[in-house]
Parts: C-alpha cells; sequence; structure tokens
C-alpha cells in the first residue's frame, strides 16, 4: 500500500511537469489603459449605426467617448501631439467591434486527450452552485491564438449533464479571473436529456426511451424541488439554521444558488435542439417564469410562436455542421441562421468549442452566404451575443460602450482577407503574438 501511495505521487508529479509548459502562455497582459486612443480614417463597422466611412474613433479610460469625422482638429493640438493620446492611421482598413465567442470551454480544456488539462465539468447531475470561474485558466495557451482572429471576450461554459452549472464572460488579455471577468447577468446552464441515436432494436429502443423519460424526470424533480425552495424561501426568510445532514446541506446549497433563477434575476440557458426537447425547456420556461436562452436551437425556427411567446433567444453553434437528419437539405444547418432572422427569433452565433472557437467569425460568414446581410452575420457575433448575455455596452462601436475593438485589413468574416492588425480590450492594445505565430517563424528558419 505504502509503495502504491508512493508510485501513484511520482506519476501525478511526472503528469504535472510534463503538462506544465503547454498550460500557460508567455504573452504578458496589457496593463490598464493609461493614454487615449484616437484610430482615424477607418471603415467603421458600427454594428448599431451601420457603416461609416472614413471615421475617427476615440477612446479613452477603456470607453469609446467619440466617434465622428477629423476629430484630431476637435482635441486641443497640444494633448493630441504628446504622448497623452496615441493616433493610429486606419485609412484603408476596416474597424470591428471586438467579437464575443459564446458556448465555448476555453480555458477550462487544454488538451482534449490529455485529460489532467480538462476541468470542464462537474461530477453529478444538479450542479448549480457550480461556476466555471473557479477553473477557469486566463494563462492558457489557446486563448492568444484565440484572440488573434479578432474575439476579445469568450462566455465560459460548464459541461455536463442535467443542471451542469453556471458560466462567465471573460476577456481575453488579463492576469487572473478576477480581471478577466465581465459583468453580466447570471447564466446557469442546463443539457436537456436527448437520444443521440435511436437504436434499431426494439428492446434496446424501448431501454432508450425509458433512460431518457427518467433523465427528464429527474430534471423536473429538480426543478420543481428548487421552486418549492424559494417559496420557503420568500415566505419565511432565509433559513438561520442550517441542517446539519451532509447531503441536506448539499441540497440546500444548490438551491440557495438557484433562488436568482426563480426570482428572475438570472437568465436560464437550456442546451437543446430538437423540437421535443425545446417544447419540453418552453413548458418548463412557462411554469417558473424563467427568462430563457435556447442553446443549440436546431429545430427553433421551427417554433418561433413559441419561443416568442416566451420572449426566448437562441444561440445557434451549427453554421459549420452537418445535418442532424438523413432526409434534409446538406445546407440546411448553413441557413438557420437565416431563418431564425427571418421568424424574427433574437439569436447570435456560437461555437461550442475550445481552440476551435477561433473559427467563429468564419461561421458568421458562412451564414452570410447563405442568407444573412453580412451587417446581420456581424452583428450575431457582437451586439447580439452581448444582448443575450444582459449587457448593454459591449458589442458596438458607439459613444458609451466599451473600447473593445478590432483593426483589420479585410473582412474580419473571410478568411481570405482577414487580417488583424490590432486589438484593443478596454482600450489597451494587446500583444497578438501566439504559439501559432512562434512556430510560424520558427519552421521559416529551417
Amino acid at each position: 500500500m505504502h509503495y502504491s501511495a508512493k508510485t501513484f505521487l511520482f506519476t501525478l508529479l511526472l503528469a504535472t511537469l510534463c503538462t506544465a509548459p503547454v498550460m500557460a502562455n508567455n504573452i504578458v497582459p496589457t496593463p490598464k489603459q493609461s493614454r487615449s486612443v484616437l484610430i482615424k480614417n477607418a471603415t467603421v463597422h458600427t454594428v448599431s449605426q451601420g457603416v461609416l466611412n472614413n471615421t475617427d474613433v476615440l477612446i479613452e479610460n477603456g470607453k469609446i467617448t467619440a466617434v465622428g469625422s477629423q476629430l484630431s482638429s476637435q482635441i486641443n493640438n497640444a494633448t493630441a501631439e504628446t504622448s497623452d493620446t496615441q493616433i493610429i492611421d486606419a485609412s484603408g482598413k476596416h474597424l470591428y467591434p471586438g467579437l464575443i465567442a459564446l458556448d465555448t470551454s476555453l480555458g477550462l480544456v487544454e488538451i482534449e486527450m490529455s485529460r489532467p488539462t480538462v476541468d470542464n465539468a462537474e461530477v453529478g447531475y444538479m450542479n448549480p452552485q457550480v461556476s466555471t470561474a473557479t477553473a477557469y485558466n486566463p494563462d492558457s495557451e489557446l486563448i492568444p491564438t484565440i484572440r488573434f482572429n479578432g474575439i476579445t471576450h469568450a462566455q465560459i461554459v460548464p459541461n455536463g449533464d442535467g443542471l451542469a452549472g453556471q458560466s462567465v464572460l471573460v476577456d481575453l488579455d488579463a492576469w487572473t479571473i478576477e480581471d478577466a471577468l465581465t459583468p453580466s447577468a447570471g447564466q446557469f446552464h442546463v443539457y436537456w436529456p436527448q437520444i443521440k441515436r435511436m437504436p434499431e432494436d426494439e428492446k434496446e429502443k424501448a431501454k432508450a426511451i425509458e433512460k431518457n423519460q427518467l433523465a427528464t424526470d429527474k430534471l423536473n424533480i429538480a426543478f420543481e424541488d428548487g421552486y418549492r425552495y424559494f417559496l420557503s424561501d420568500k415566505a419565511n426568510g432565509k433559513e438561520k439554521n442550517q441542517d446539519k445532514d451532509p447531503q441536506s446541506a448539499t441540497n440546500n446549497l444548490r438551491w440557495q444558488a438557484m433562488l436568482p433563477l426563480y426570482q428572475g434575476k438570472v437568465t436560464l440557458f437550456a442546451h437543446a435542439d430538437s423540437v421535443g426537447q425545446i417544447e419540453q425547456v418552453i413548458a418548463l420556461t412557462k411554469k417558473y417564469q424563467f427568462k430563457l436562452v435556447i442553446v443549440g436551437g436546431y429545430d427553433a425556427w421551427r417554433l418561433a410562436s413559441s419561443l416568442k411567446e416566451v420572449n426566448a433567444g437562441v444561440i445557434y453553434p451549427h453554421s459549420l455542421s452537418l445535418p442532424r437528419r438523413k432526409d434534409e437539405p446538406v445546407d440546411l444547418p448553413f441557413k438557420i441562421p437565416s431563418l431564425l432572422a427571418s421568424a424574427d427569433i433574437p439569436f447570435a452565433l456560437g461555437f461550442s468549442s475550445d481552440w476551435n472557437s477561433r473559427n467563429l467569425p468564419y461561421a458568421a460568414g458562412y451564414s452570410a452566404a447563405y442568407g444573412l446581410t453580412p451587417e446581420q452575420a456581424l452583428k450575431s457575433i457582437t451586439l447580439d451575443a452581448a444582448k443575450l448575455l444582459g449587457i448593454e455596452d459591449l458589442g458596438a462601436i458607439a459613444v458609451g460602450y466599451q473600447g473593445s475593438v478590432v483593426l483589420s485589413e479585410g473582412d474580419i468574416l473571410d478568411p481570405m482577407t482577414n487580417r488583424i492588425d490590432a486589438i484593443w480590450i478596454e482600450g489597451r492594445q494587446i500583444d497578438l503574438n501566439n504559439r501559432h505565430q512562434q512556430l510560424y517563424q520558427k519552421y521559416l528558419k529551417r
């Protein structure tokens, strides 16, 4: 027994030493903005007010304070010519709001095939008290490669079954999770039960259906228990005497964490794709008056009236996927964003991944090729994404919004012309160096 323990500790230490180099990047986060930034003569994609040619944008103290023509002439010349203001000539270039990557496991997963570097799910079926903020690694090697494509913020989402926990929104240039956190409305995530592949054998099919129903019932019972706790808390105030039974204490933590959900202060993000799943989630929402966002939403466009009835939005992450059914057109997943737009359902595009979330702007570009206008596609990964998270000052280039912007030589949604020159997050220009660039430079010298 003693030998086994020593062997285990040695193995754990060896694994830690082997994985440590790939768990952190060497890019130093940029200090808080201390100088004003004036970006001149850019083609500004404001998202909220269309495209403005030859326009200037002024960023001060992390916020956009002016958008207009020839702002430099309106700024005191003595100030503009000193180090107090950084002037960027963006003639012939495009300025965009920073992109927001929804439904990612960035910072929770480093190497998918290396279990010690994966911390994106908690054990158990009911974990509303768990937040991804406790596991997020702001020093991940993946982060610099993600933001190189213009992504400045990411929603860090827990995976799992049942009620998986709470997500947070972070900016992608920070020393710690405290620095990275971006204030947003609370976000609870539930993964609605589904039969991923129906067996052909009748007995196996019956077992799959029964298992799925048991999981659904378990979720409904849990939400009902949480609601009863909410009613008790509302009637009697917060409990002063906690039950000493460990299991009861654990349940109290869970139900206590869920109180804001029943109070209407936070949003339920329900991961569901099929008509059946979405209908069950809508029924749950009506019963408890939850604020609802559907994540997945492959069939959401088929239930437009029901979703509007509960004021639900959709995060659609399947823009580069194949059809879910054999008899569907091969390009249906590409068209669904335009179908959501035509049905007037509030939606944003996501990319359910860690490293692959870098492809978010190209997924939006693909949607623009299949029915969305370029303006709608850009809005779906900026302003609309921010709104689904309850944020009112992110995702557009307008006075009062955060100074998180991206300067590109070409169309940010086009992989052939997208070439990012600079990125500012809350007015601070970040370092665009990353592992990809380092390896590229290395092998040029071979």
